[in-house]
Parts: C-alpha cells; structure tokens; sequence
C-alpha cells in the first residue's frame, strides 16, 4: 500500500477524505484481542429497516421545506483493527430532482482496498420493494483523475417520487494499513439522523478501555517513517450533537436534524463552515507540537530545494547587473521566472517525452532552470533560490487556495496547503509576489493567494501567516465608448474595456489555454452579461494580451437597438452596462453566511452618446454619491451638450469579505445602487431647434 495522506473516499454526492492511510511496521499489529474473532459483518453491518406508515405516505418534509430529498438515517462505521468500513443510508425521494440520489458513488485508494457487501432496496410508497441486484465486482468502474483512486458507481433500482432508498456497501482495506476516518456530517440535503462509531488501533482507543492488548513490538509509522504515539480530533460540530469516547474503545457521535450544505451566493468556500470531524494519528503529542514539527520539516525541504547552486549564481549574474538595486534585481529575476514554460498552463510533458530530452523530476531549483520549465511550485521555488542567490532577503509561504478552503489550524494536515507565494523583505517592508501565476504582474497577488493563511518561513522560523488583502487600487476595470444613436433608437460604435489586476490575470491566464476565437467566443458571452437588451456586444480584438505589465484591453464592436421611441420621444438607459440582470443582494432577504467577493476593485464606466439629427437632452440621470462607509462608493454624473451626452460612473467596493451580520447594510447599499442605475436618458425632437 502507498502511503498517501490525503486520499479521498466518496460517498453518494462528494468524494469525502478518507484519513491518512499509514503503515504499521507489521502484518500482525495485536495478539490476544477477543472481538478479532467475531466477523466483520456480525459487528459492522447495518441491518435495513421497516420503514414507519409516515415515511411512506411524506410528500414533504416539514423541518425541509421545499426540499427535493432528505436523509431518514445515515450511519459510518470505522474499525481500524478490522481494516474496515461501513457507509449505510436511508433516503426519501420528495421532487424528480432528487431521484439523482439513487446513483452511488464509492471511491477508494487503489491498490489492495476492496468494496464487497453491496446491497440495497427501492421501496415505493405503497410498501413494494425492489431489491439491489449486484455483486462488487460487477459494478460500473469510473476512471479517476490524477490522485491514486478508483470508483465504483451502482444505481438503485424503480425510484419513483415518493420513494425510499436504503443501501449499504463495505471498504476493506489491507492488513498493512490503517486509516483514521473524517467524518463529513452536513451534505447537500437534510439530515435527520446520523450515527458515527470509530475503532481506533488499541494503543489509541480512549482511556478506560476494556480490551486486552497484547504488545507485540508493532509500532506504527507515519509517511516520513516517524513513529505515530496520540491519537487527536478537531472539527465543527452542530449544537446538541453528542460526542463521545467510550469505555469500550470507540469514538462515538450522534446528531439529528442536520441542515442541508448552505448554498448562497458569494460564499466562503464551503469547507471553511461545515459540520465535520476529523480524526489523526500523530507523531507529535498535541497540535502545537504537530504544527511545530511539521513546519520545520516544511522549511527543510523548502531550503534544500531553494539552495542556490553554482548553475542558479550563475544565472542570476547572467540577469542581474551590479549597479542594480534590490527592486530591479527582484523584477529582473521575476521577469526571467514567468518567461519559462509552466505546465500547468500549458501540456506538461509525458514521462517518456521527459525520457526522450534527458528531463529529470525537479529535485532543485537548478532543475527547473536547466528544464526551462516546471509548474507553478517549481517555478516559485526557483524564484526563491534566485532571490537568495541575489542576496536579497527572501522566503516561502504556503498558503490554502482561497477559492478551495481556509486554513484551519485545527485540521492537522499539510496537504490543505497547496500553493505557494514568495515573501521579499526590502526597503524595510514585506512583499508578498506570486510567481507561479503565469501573466502575473510583479507585485500583483492572484487574489486565490491574498488573504490567505498557512505556513510563512521568516527569520526567526516558520509561523502561522496570512497574507494581505487585495486593494481596489490594484483591480481596475474602465469601460468606455462613444455610441451614435439614432432617430429610431439603433445604436451603433464601439467600446473600449481595459482591465489592470484580476480581470486582466484571468483572461490572460484564458487565452494561454485556448485559442483566440474561443477566448473571443468566452469574453462575448460575459459581455452578454452587461450589455442591454437588443444590443450586440462583439469583441473585435485583445490590445495587450502578452504583455502582463501594461493594461489589457479589449476593443468590442456594439451595434443592435438601445432606445425605445415614445411619439416625439426617444427613452434610453441611463447607465448603459447597468440594465442587464438582477442587481446583487437586492432580492435576497435575509443571509446565512459571509460574503466573498473574492477582491476589492473599482469600476468606472463612461459613454459618450452621439445624438440623432434634431433631438436634444430632455431628461438625464441625477448625478448621485451613494456611500457605505468605509466600505463602497458610488459616484454618477452625466453631462448634456447641444448633440451629445456624456454618462460616468464610478463604484468602488474597497471591501472582500462582509460578515453576515452586515448584510443588511451591504444590501441597503445595493439596493440605492440598484436604484439609481434605473435612471434614463430622455431625447426629444424639434426641440431647441
């Protein structure tokens, strides 16, 4: 067995982290251990039930309004010493949507881990049942993607709206290994009752234990070969629920009505507020001291990797002149990192390409530099070594992708941490530079790595970090044009859209991944998006779009009909990119969770109209300065001449993250926002003629 520690083990709607699967220095971990000798399936299998004269005529659930299913019962239950698992489930079907419960998915680590005792039943709401009919082995097999795992997918049969479904299946995994369960307790529906039980090896079963342990000199050891000595559990727990180490060895938890997963808008990622528990076996005895360990072995490896070689001094000398400062030396040799091949935008080479051109696995930075290529943490890391190489004062941080999860101390793990950003001291300030973002500007941060927490070197040893915010400075969208009109309300010119910071990084980032007419097909279909009713939006071409220091524009041909005619009267939209879609916030009530807008930015639109032949400026927007304080701002105005009207706005969000509990005034503000993009322009003809 492979030792990974973060494999994955899917249950009917996710895949779930199966907890770390360690070896034992031994086949034969324990002697004399009395429920060894009872089956598996006598001590793990959950037996089906009848279901209640209730749960049979449900047409909806009152504690789920309007919910497409719910969960009757879920059940997990772990037993290391068993090698073993069982996932059971009852399910009430309650619209057609929620029939897409009836396919199961059970993923697992390959190699020598088995599914076997697959069994379930439909049950229609008039009591018929349809059995499950399939062995294991005949299940469907789903090929996987890059982590070490296969999956196997089975579909109960005759569900109907009203129906029942109950099914249960089995994970063995091998003598050699054992694994300590993550326990996902909220999912995508209703829960209303769950029970978890976990078997940890005898050495870590709670306190007061029964059981008889024979020590037979098996130890066990984790993926560094250190030996595992505690047993620790962290996570988020929903109120009531009841948790438990028992006398009889096991970890118990039960919980009832589970809310489904929040789905709003603009969340967080979904993780960071879940109800889940996790349990390790550690090599360290409590999570400071995990967190101590680990990132000093982090460091390690960071070093080792980042040592600057004779071939990585001579490079930089190559790049570098010596009347230089610590800035332009830093620009130069980040210029030198973004001009390589990074594979993770582009085709990462196959190992008998890497054969073929005498390639090895990056083991250095020197590797990478030699390769001219790498991926986005080869690329960072070369990046540091170049910086040493320098003599500037430079270090790693590895952070959590803000569009995945948040750093969570509390879940002891390294594999959450999955990108990593350099930290250069100079001029008596830190910057925070993010090299394996191909296209990225020095100095601009993906904002996946900006207020982001996880491990930062520094010089007094790694520590907790996060990094800065975004600034709207730094996110700039100008959108301007100059539009004829005329007498009939047909409009016809052309816009121009210049993007600095994320919007430019995203498109850039686009284009080296498709050709140009996709990425032209992709940017009309946001323009879509913006533009009003019965006008066309075509981009005609990028300005730019190689070159990530300047800005990135993008020139778009407008044409279609804009205003509508009352008799004499021609009435257009105020605010030409402000009329398409529902406005933000505005029609949602109430908030559960934070809102993320992932970055601050500034949008400042300006359009100048041409007018038709003999009409004038009647009607114009009021000018408006609409402020959150502190937190955005809104400033429109519009100025009328004799054949033309100019039309600008600026908002400005300087916030990312807004708590739930000022969601009212953030809709407050949206809602002024709305109201103030509904003014219009008003021409009319044979006036002041």
């Amino acid at each position: 067995m492979i030792f990974r520690s973060a494999a994955f083990y899917a249950l009917e709607w996710s895949h779930l982290q199966l907890g770390p699967l360690l070896m034992r220095s031994a086949c034969v971990f324990f002697g004399a251990v009395l429920f060894l000798a009872v089956p598996p399936s006598a001590l793990l299998c959950q037996q089906f039930q009848d279901p209640t004269p209730d749960e049979l005529k449900m047409t909806a659930d009152p504690k789920a309004p309007g919910a497409d299913a719910v969960y009757l019962n879920v059940v997990e239950i772990d037993n290391d010493p068993l090698h073993f698992r069982t996932y059971y489930a009852r399910i009430k079907i309650l619209t057609e949507k929620g029939k897409e419960l009836a396919t199961v998915t059970a993923s697992f680590l390959k190699g020598d881990t088995q599914i076997r005792e697959v069994h379930g039943r439909t049950i229609h709401s008039d009591g018929t049942v349809i059995p499950l009919n399939v062995k294991p082995e005949d299940l469907l097999f789903v090929k996987s993607g890059d982590i070490e795992l296969k999956q196997k997918v089975f579909t109960l049969p005759s569900v109907e709206v009203g129906s029942i479904l109950e099914y249960r299946y089995d994970l063995l995994y091998p003598d050699k290994a054992f694994s300590s369960p993550q326990w996902e307790i909220q999912r995508p529906y209703f829960v209303h009752k769950a029970h978890f039980v976990f078997t940890p090896l005898p050495d870590f079963m709670p306190r007061g234990t029964t059981h008889q342990i024979t020590d037979t000199g098996d130890r066990e050891i984790d993926a560094r070969g250190r030996e595992v000595h505690s047993m620790s559990w962290s996570g988020h727990l929903p109120p009531g629920a009841a948790f438990n180490p028992s006398v009889n060895g096991t970890y118990t938890l039960d919980v009832t009505d589970i809310p489904p997963i929040p789905d709003e808008a603009l969340m967080p990622p979904v993780d960071t507020f879940l109800y889940r528990l996790f349990f390790y076996y550690l090599a360290a005895f409590n999570s400071n001291d995990f967190w101590q360990s680990e990132g000093k072995g982090w460091s390690k490896d960071v070093d080792r990797f980042a040592e600057p070689s004779t071939v990585i001094h001579t490079a930089v000398d190559g790049i570098v002149a010596p009347g230089d400062s610590d800035l332009d030396k830093a620009k130069k040799l980040y210029a030198a990192v973004q001009a390589l091949d990074n594979t993770d935008y582009s085709r990462e080479k196959t190992k008998s390409e890497r054969h073929d051109l005498k390639l090895k696995t990056e083991k250095h930075a020197e590797d990478t530099w030699t390769q001219k290529s790498g991926d986005s943490e080869d690329i960072a890391m070369l990046y540091l070594a170049m910086l040493r190489a320098a003599s500037l004062k430079a270090y790693a941080a590895k952070l959590v992708d803000r569009d995945r999860a948040v750093f969570d101390p509390s879940y002891l793990s390294l594999d959450q941490l999955d990108s990593t950003v350099v930290l250069l001291n100079t001029g008596g300030q830190q910057m925070v530079l993010d090299p394996g973002e191909k296209m990225c500007p020095f100095g601009t941060v993906s904002w996946r790595h900006s207020y982001a927490g996880g491990l930062g070197q520094s010089a007094e040893g790694p520590s907790f970090t996060t990094t800065p915010m975004q600034q709207y400075a730094g996110n700039t969208i100008r959108r301007t044009g100059v539009l004829a009109l005329d007498e009939k309300g047909g409009v016809s010119g052309q816009l121009q859209i210049a993007m600095t910071g994320q919007e430019a990084l995203r498109w850039r980032q686009t284009a080296l991944e498709n050709d140009e007419t996709e990425v032209k097909k992709e940017y009309d279909a946001d323009l879509v998006t913006m533009v009003p009713d019965g006008v066309q939006a075509h981009v005609d071409r990028f300005e730019a779009m190689d070159d990530p220091n300047t800005p990135l524009i993008a020139v778009v041909n407008v044409s279609g009909t804009l205003g509508v005619a009352a008799g004499k009267r021609l009435v257009l939209p105020g605010f030409f990119f402000e009329t398409h879609g529902p406005a933000p916030f505005v029609n949602v009530e109430k908030r559960i969770e934070p809102v993320d807008m992932h970055y601050a930015e500034r949008v400042t639109d300006q359009i100048n109209y041409r007018l038709p032949a003999g009409m004038t400026v009647e009607g114009a927007p009021q000018d408006v300065n609409i402020a959150w304080p502190n937190h955005a701002l809104l400033v429109a105005k519009s100025l009328a001449q004799p054949t033309q009207i100019t039309v600008a706005q600026t908002l400005t969000r300087a916030f990312t993250l807004a708590k739930s509990e000022e969601y009212q005034e953030l809709r407050g503000f949206y809602q002024k926002v709305a109201a103030a993009d509904q003014g219009q322009i008003v021409l009319a003809a044979g006036k002041g003629n």
